[in-house]
């Protein structure tokens, strides 16, 4: 017997895919690409909260596309290692809150902060 007002099954495992892809990318670059490839490909998919995710994991994406270029840039005075450095714990803390998010099948807190 079906429950009419049972809640329909979203299936998220795309969104947890790309912030895996992310966290991967740490390690070999080119899964962070494909990761925003995916983010954007499904951003207008399910609910509105999981929208949010992917808003916020492309969002990632540019964000620490720009914090590299500066790191870059910086190298030449050597404190572009920091901002390195500062990338990588936000990518990952970014990440870690997302995929926590995800799995209480809640939006993205803030999606538009530039921190965490």
């Amino acid at each position: 017997m079906n429950d009419i007002n049972a809640a329909p099954v979203v299936n998220s495992s795309t969104a947890k895919l790309v912030y895996i892809l992310y966290l991967v990318g740490l390690v070999f670059g080119i899964t962070g690409i494909i990761g925003v490839i995916v983010a954007y490909v499904n951003k207008d998919d399910g609910p509105e909260w999981l929208q949010s995710h992917y808003r916020f994991q492309i969002r990632t994406f540019w964000m620490g596309l720009l914090f590299m270029i500066v790191g870059g840039i910086l190298l030449v005075v050597m404190i572009g290692w920091l901002v390195y450095l500062f990338w990588i714990v936000w990518l990952i803390i970014r990440c870690v809150k997302g995929l926590k998010q995800l799995e209480l099948q809640q939006p993205v807190q803030d999606e538009k902060t530039w921190m965490f």
